[in-house]
């Protein structure tokens, strides 16, 4: 499992309702795309007390070709021509998990991202955080959660989707769920992913 987010930061007076007409008039063309775990088209608003606007899609890849099929294919150039080439940050997989709302449409996504400290051994960290994900990920309201990092930057990334509209203190960044296209949610293997 891979995981890929870009961000588009927009202008604090932009009318996010063209981003939500977007995604309903667009969102379906990824819900059959091959390789594709789940995309969730992810939204936040400066008046939902973000502190910006922002369109922010987050992937689980099931398999590399389907990230590279999509990046190098017209559904990424779409984005290119509307917005400009977005940074696109990706992580490898470490767990996957359905939750006990897995039946559930999401409405809320929370975003958490932990450095490793510079002494950290990465090991123990990760298995550490594993983990804690299976705990999480049996919360109540979690429809899926994954948990991924970057070596790059010893980053650790938690992402959960959830049926409400709020989510737990501390559960990291908030956005709403615009649409999920999953058609490769069952081949999202659950667990520890090595």
């Amino acid at each position: 499992m891979h995981a890929m987010q870009y961000e588009i930061t927009l202008p604090a007076d932009y009318d996010m309702g063209i981003i939500r007409e977007r995604v309903a008039t667009r969102g379906h063309l990824l819900d059959d795309f091959p390789g594709l775990g789940l995309k969730a088209y992810l939204m936040r608003e400066r008046e939902d007390g973000s502190p910006v606007n922002q369109y922010a899609p987050f992937y689980l890849w099931a398999a590399p070709e389907g990230m590279n099929a999509f990046l190098w294919g017209p559904g990424f150039q779409g984005i290119v021509d509307d917005f400009g080439r977005p940074v696109v940050r990706h992580w490898t997989g470490l767990a996957y998990g359905e939750g006990p709302a897995a039946a559930h449409a999401p409405r809320t996504a929370t975003r958490r991202a932990t450095p490793l400290g510079e002494g950290t051994a990465p090991g123990e960290a990760v298995a550490e955080a594993v983990g804690r994900h299976a705990e999480e990920a049996r919360a109540e309201g979690v429809v899926a959660s994954a948990l991924a990092i970057d070596p790059r930057h010893w980053e650790l990334l938690s992402f959960t989707l959830w049926a409400g509209t709020e989510a737990p203190a501390g559960a990291g960044e908030r956005f709403q769920v615009l649409h999920l296209s999953a058609p490769g949610r069952p081949a999202l293997r659950s667990g520890r992913l090595w």
